[in-house]
């Protein structure tokens, strides 16, 4: 049996199996590429070359950056835009997150896009009750056409340039691709609005993330339910009470304002038993009775609002977390008060509440000895983001959930959203112009987040998707095997032969099938590289411009829709939707239609035969 006809068998029960969705995805790469090496078509350093793969190292520094725009607040603002714009509207939250997608993919690529994105419309499908499913094709699709935007959106799109200049001395436009992206994106959003809901799965995922961006209403609600307010009052650097004790100014209980803890600007605990300038004063209370506290001692009422409601919980240097005393805890016996300040002097305590009973948030139970800690009891704790996230994590307590998790939903713009920023700004322009390789600017900006300390090296490396990268690092092999062994060649020679004799349009179609047959199974830039060879020597001997052909393999590379293993931003989604590999072709097909009017009947509009 030739090469062919075995890497044609393998193919074909890869495809199966897949579509089969009862083997993990990524056994199923692995096992083709141990299986390409058992064959002898390709050697042992082939079937683990997808591990040192480019694309593979791109794709994990990616997810570093789009966790870092995640962590910075940046997709908890940009997710605020989106529910303040689209409302209840489920057709302009759709049209919204796939312009979205689209713009971001313009400027740091298709899977750059969707690593960052997806964080952001998975939560948001939580919070309005959608199923992720019904979105996260929408904006994967979405991303698809924004690659033909502009000249960056894909490695296809330089490709194509090089080809153009190559074959005919003039090249194509920054923004001229934009002239068959534009109606792909929008001929995509329209399919998205009116067709989704009838072809895209309403299946949940295995699991969904936690929405927490009411959590400070939440926690007002439950620890304070009469008077729902908290809030911190500077003591500015002229206040006429410097130097007073905290006593004589404000008691632990003054008429309807109750004292809870003093803190420094960073929500630090201050032992402290007299009042200094630029000291914060955490109380709770009225709102009218604080505010007219407030005037008469000439404090500042702090301005720190979150999400839709304003208090003294979360800001961007501080928040709060909830933790339930573990069964056999060291903590159990000891006293514990609202205002107290745990041991490490990081963190006080804002409220205490013992499961069937109120909880114990007033100013006038710090005084005395308080109550003592039983298995079970609820604390909730306030410091700085840095201490909740080091001093939580103790086994003498069980956290409910992680401040990293409140900060990412409930702070947008946080304290690292300008280093995180400038960092993404930097590795755009480097891909940009090219001064480095695409892999070589993300990995440097990967770097830079951890080290401007916008992420830890812990939230790095739990960022990365290991069934996306090993899926593809196990195909990389399969695409090399199907170009090694001619197996490509014959496939696009076959179906541009049968076309070949017929109209020009008809020639189109077939540049058009074999190119998109191909995008389901291998990279969309490998399809790219065997197809444009093969499309301009047809050019050639039709008689037909090359800018044509190339502009209709350009549309057709971009059109990876059918499979979650065409591209690796169709396998980021698939888990968290909820996908099965037969779910794609569906909706799927629908775009394909657009894509292929597009690539067949409008280019030879703008680029003339």
């Amino acid at each position: 049996m030739s090469d062919i006809a075995v890497m044609l068998l393998i193919l074909t029960i890869t495809i199966v199996i897949f579509v089969w969705n009862k083997i993990p995805v990524e056994i199923v790469a692995l096992g083709v590429a141990l299986l390409l090496f058992t064959t002898g078509i390709i050697d042992v350093n082939e079937t683990f070359s997808g591990f040192g793969s480019q694309t593979v190292i791109l794709i994990a520094a990616l997810f570093v950056v789009a966790e870092a725009i995640d962590a910075a607040g940046i997709t908890t603002w940009m997710g605020g835009l989106l529910v303040r714009f689209a409302g209840d509207s489920r057709t302009r939250l759709i049209a919204l997150i796939m312009a979205f997608t689209a713009l971001l993919t313009a400027i740091i690529s298709v899977n750059g896009a969707v690593a960052a994105l997806l964080p952001m419309v998975v939560v948001l499908a939580v919070r309005l009750g959608r199923e992720p499913g019904q979105l996260l094709m929408p904006m994967a699709f979405a991303a698809h056409a924004g690659s033909l935007l502009v000249l960056t959106g894909s490695p296809v799109n330089i490709l194509i340039l090089e080809a153009a200049l190559e074959a005919t001395g003039r090249g194509i436009g920054f923004f001229e691709f934009a002239l068959v992206g534009l109606p792909l994106l929008a001929g995509t959003m329209v399919a998205a609005i009116y067709v989704g809901p009838k072809l895209l799965p309403r299946r949940q995922p295995d699991s969904t993330p936690k929405d927490l961006s009411d959590h400070p209403r939440v926690i007002l609600g439950h620890y304070w339910p009469e008077e729902h307010e908290l809030l911190r009052l500077h003591v500015p650097a002229d206040s006429p009470h410097a130097g007073e004790p905290i006593a004589g100014v404000l008691p632990g209980v003054r008429g309807e304002v109750h004292l809870l803890t003093v803190q420094d600007a960073d929500g630090r605990p201050l032992a402290t038993e007299t009042l200094e300038s630029g000291n914060f004063l955490v109380v709770r209370g009225a709102p009218l009775a604080i505010s007219a506290f407030a005037k008469e001692h000439d404090m500042v009422v702090e301005a720190t609002r979150t999400g839709s409601v304003a208090c003294g919980l979360v800001s961007k240097s501080f928040g709060v977390a909830e933790v339930l005393v573990a069964p056999r805890s060291n903590l159990i016996g000891t006293d514990i008060y609202p205002g107290m300040v745990t041991a490490s002097g990081a963190l006080v305590v804002l409220a205490h509440q013992r499961a069937g009973q109120a909880p114990t948030s007033r100013a006038a139970d710090t005084v005395g000895p308080g109550a003592r800690i039983k298995a079970g009891d609820t604390l909730l704790l306030q410091g700085s983001w840095q201490a909740l996230d080091k001093h939580t994590l103790d086994q003498n307590v069980l956290l409910v959930d992680s401040p990293d998790a409140i900060r990412r939903q409930t702070v947008p713009l946080g304290p690292g959203a300008v280093p995180a920023l400038t960092v993404l700004l930097a590795m755009v322009v480097l891909m940009t112009t090219n001064v480095v390789p695409a892999a070589v600017a993300a990995l440097l900006a990967a770097m830079a987040m951890v080290l401007c300390r916008v992420v830890t090296m812990g939230q790095a490396h739990r960022s990365m998707a290991w069934q996306t990268l090993i899926l593809v690092a196990g195909m990389i092999p399969l695409s090399a095997a199907i170009t090694k062994t001619g197996t490509a060649q014959m496939l696009a020679d076959g179906i541009i032969t049968l076309a070949g004799g017929g109209s020009r349009y008809l020639l189109l179609f077939g540049i058009f099938l074999v190119t998109a047959v191909l995008g389901q199974l291998i990279s969309n830039t490998a399809t790219a590289l065997i197809i444009i060879p093969i499309a301009l020597s047809i050019a050639t001997e039709a008689g037909l411009s090359p800018l044509t052909v190339l502009m209709c393999v350009s549309v057709a590379s971009a059109a990876a829709l059918l499979t979650p293993i065409a591209t690796p931003a169709n396998m980021m989604i698939m888990r968290p939707a909820g996908y099965k590999f037969g779910d794609y072709w569906k909706f799927g097909g629908v775009v394909m239609v657009l894509y292929l009017a597009v690539g067949v009947f409008l280019v030879p509009v703008i680029w003339p035969f």
